[in-house]
């Protein structure tokens, strides 16, 4: 059965920089540019009548920006998962798209393969934050607890596991494969994969046997496993 591609939304006010993405995007087997626009207001009325996945958004846009465009199309599509690409990893920027509820972050120059990734990754449920941008979350909530779980960092290490990463990661801790991680959690074996990769990133490991000893001396699994 043939999967639908990801329909992504790509908002970039630089001309070359969106057409470099938009040809190497087109590339990629099971991913699907619907749609471009080269600022906020545009972006936020398209995400509103078009059927899609993702909004890959810059934060430096002409007119109300990307942090308030990001705002308002959660506040419109609450579901639609949005990325943000840009060039700033400063503490008040990623403050700002947290608060507007942008579900990940990516530097511009990030590696392609990185950036199809995050994109899979944010469509499919999880968080993608660059690593930088990871480090300056915690510094920046670290004296709220409240705030640092509404994003989903551990206290205990540096990494930003969702909570079907989590679930994926535990089956793995149990033995479990692709196949029957994706059985067990009714999802298709390449969104487990997806996960996995989001996940060895995420606790800095090479495979699934690093990630399951990171998961169990961090307890980042459910005890009865």
């Amino acid at each position: 059965m043939k999967t639908e591609p990801i329909k992504i939304l790509l908002v970039e006010d630089d001309e070359l920089f969106r057409l470099g993405i938009s040809t190497r995007l087109h590339q990629e087997v099971g991913l699907e540019i619907v749609v471009e626009a080269e600022d906020g207001e545009t972006a936020i009325e398209l995400s509103s009548q078009l059927p899609l996945d993702i909004v890959l958004l810059d934060v430096g846009l002409p007119g109300i920006g990307g942090v308030e465009a990001c705002r308002q199309i959660k506040q419109r599509r609450p579901n639609l998962p949005v990325l943000v690409l840009t060039s700033h990893s400063q503490k008040t920027l990623i403050a700002q798209l947290i608060e507007a509820k942008a579900n990940g972050y990516c530097l511009k120059g990030i590696p392609a393969e990185n950036l199809i990734l995050a994109i899979r990754s944010v469509a499919c449920g999880a968080s993608w934050w660059d690593s930088t941008a990871t480090v300056e979350i915690q510094t920046t909530f670290q004296s709220s607890q409240s705030n640092v779980n509404s994003i989903a960092i551990s206290s205990s290490d540096n990494n930003s596991l969702t909570k079907r990463e989590r679930e994926i990661l535990t089956l793995v801790v149990a033995g479990k494969s692709n196949q029957e991680i994706a059985e067990n959690l009714f999802i298709t074996a390449g969104t487990v994969r997806v996960h996995i990769h989001a996940i060895l990133q995420k606790l800095d490991v090479r495979d699934r046997t690093q990630a399951a000893i990171v998961a169990i001396k961090k307890g980042l699994i459910d005890a009865k496993y």
